[in-house]
């Protein structure tokens, strides 16, 4: 099913595309209200980010290896016949 995305300044468009809603036959999903860790988009689970996670072992591991990006492409995304 498409999907629109619309942006708005003040409740009366909001209240106006729900009333549309009901006539046209097409669903609002509004955001949730809450600034938590965790928000679904789609009904895949988002964590957002925070700075508490050390990334320096993968520094080592992506620095030491040359990898090529066309390389990689190639041999785990080709698609087999």
């Amino acid at each position: 099913m498409p999907e629109l995305t619309i942006k708005y300044k003040n409740k009366r468009t909001l209240d106006a595309l729900l009333d549309f809603a009901k006539y046209f036959d097409f669903s609002i999903i509004l955001p949730s209200k809450s600034k938590g860790k965790i928000s679904e988009i789609n009904g895949v689970s988002i964590i957002r980010a925070d700075n508490s996670i050390d990334t320096s072992e993968l520094e080592t591991i992506f620095s030491t290896n040359n990898f090529d990006a066309k390389e990689i492409r190639e041999k785990a995304w080709k698609r087999k016949k």
